[in-house]
């Protein structure tokens, strides 16, 4: 039976159930931080063969002394290893640090200053508006919210965002310069873009000249099931429609070698890159070589060999998203306590308590030891209107760790969930 049917003596005598079992969690004194999508410390270790794979002598690389200055766009053997997992050609692709955060914050830093391709700089003008397909990824909402931009909350569907939605107001308000898009099991939902949604992005009809669509394939080979949906690569499908100038993409190693010492890419015409090169010209001489040439040499140049490694990945993750899926069908769908993701890959399991329940839960959590992504912060401003998405990162924590804090979680949307419904008998 359903919490919602249960009778007010009933719902009285869970809840107090509930608060019961709560105080005993909260006397085990956990200490679980759940709250970011980290690579766990065995993950990491599969990537151990990098900080010695390679030696002074494979620093003398096909364009020069990868140890001395030069070469701002990444190394030929790199772009060569990484282009098949953008679906792009090597010359579209630029190397940069070790975080796609950062190309992010720079290439629209340089839309602010210097403006795109010519165009008025996004600073100069009295409104920048981006649109933000919800729930999404908080960070790139921060980058957004620090420049000044006006946000714009987009639904997202199972096929992606709602294209209707974009395609009016991209073509109808020439303020609209972006939007953030995640298309391989989008975070924190799990999504994968439709080929028909990717298709409609390539063929959008902007009333702005600058509009950009800032693609964030962070997951574009993270997958967690035998027979993965891929998408269409974006950039070939916007030169069908002559609009490959519109679309810059962002990738990274970060959760496939070391979190924070791995490659970042971004890929984009041509054009495009000889644009924003202006900028990264004067913002650094080039950029890790030495750690691009590690991965070139960890993964013997090969793509096919970052796929294999890839499964060792799924290995590991893969039982800690079914504990979590596990518990929450077996201890809330009974009681028809909130809807969750499924995800075929990516980090994150998407949890949607009953309406006005999320901090709540949130907080109980974190009074007993379990730290989660805040609530909301799956939306600009930080701000859920209807203060239910909750993002469940199982990365990080073993699974008898994992299945302790899902136990918590649990007690507590049961405790959210109860308590709403109490406050609504009154």
């Amino acid at each position: 039976m359903e919490l919602k049917d249960y009778t007010a003596e009933e719902l009285s005598a869970f809840y107090d159930a509930c608060k019961k079992a709560y105080v005993d969690f909260q006397a085990q004194g956990l200490k679980l931080d759940m709250s970011r999508g980290k690579p766990s410390p065995a993950q990491l270790d599969l990537s151990a063969g990098l900080l010695d794979c390679a030696s002074n002598e494979d620093m003398h690389g096909e364009a020069g002394d990868y140890r001395n200055y030069g070469i701002l766009d990444g190394i030929p053997e790199a772009k060569r290893l990484f282009a098949p997992m953008l679906g792009v050609r090597p010359e579209e692709l630029f190397l940069l640090g070790n975080a796609s955060l950062q190309a992010m914050f720079m290439t629209i830093s340089y839309a602010y200053s210097h403006g795109l391709m010519g165009n008025t700089p996004w600073g100069r003008l009295e409104k920048v508006k981006f649109l933000c397909p919800v729930p999404g990824y908080d960070r790139h909402f921060k980058i957004t919210e620090f420049f000044g931009a006006e946000m714009i909350n987009i639904p997202m569907t199972e096929d992606g965002p709602d294209m209707d939605m974009i395609e009016n107001l991209v073509s109808n308000d020439a303020a609209v310069k972006g939007i953030w898009c995640v298309p391989q099991y989008s975070n924190p939902t799990g999504i994968v873009y439709s080929d028909e949604t990717v298709r409609r992005f390539a063929s959008l009809k902007p009333a702005a000249k600058d509009f950009r669509i800032f693609w964030d394939n962070a997951y574009a080979i993270h997958h967690l099931c035998d027979e993965p949906k891929s998408i269409p690569p974006i950039l070939e499908e916007c030169k069908k429609y002559g609009t490959e100038d519109m679309v810059i993409e962002f990738a990274s190693t970060a959760k496939v070698t070391f979190a924070g010492a791995g490659v970042c890419m971004m890929a984009a015409s041509e054009a495009t890159l000889a644009d924003l090169t202006k900028g990264l010209s004067c913002f650094t001489i080039c950029f890790d070589k030495t750690n691009q040439m590690r991965h070139v040499k960890f993964f013997d140049g090969k793509f096919e060999n970052i796929v294999k490694h890839m499964e060792k990945h799924r290995a590991i993750l893969e039982p800690k998203f079914r504990t979590v899926t596990g518990i929450l069908d077996r201890e809330l769908k009974p009681l028809g306590i909130g809807e969750w993701t499924e995800p075929k890959g990516g980090y994150f399991v998407s949890f949607n308590a009953p309406a006005g329940c999320a901090k709540r839960i949130v907080r109980l959590c974190k009074e007993a030891g379990v730290v989660l992504t805040g609530a909301g912060a799956a939306f600009p401003y930080g701000i859920d209107p209807d203060d239910k998405n909750i993002r469940i990162a199982p990365s990080y924590p073993d699974v008898p760790e994992l299945e302790k804090a899902m136990e918590l979680f649990v007690l507590c949307a049961k405790i959210a969930a109860a308590e709403n419904l109490r406050h609504s008998h009154r």
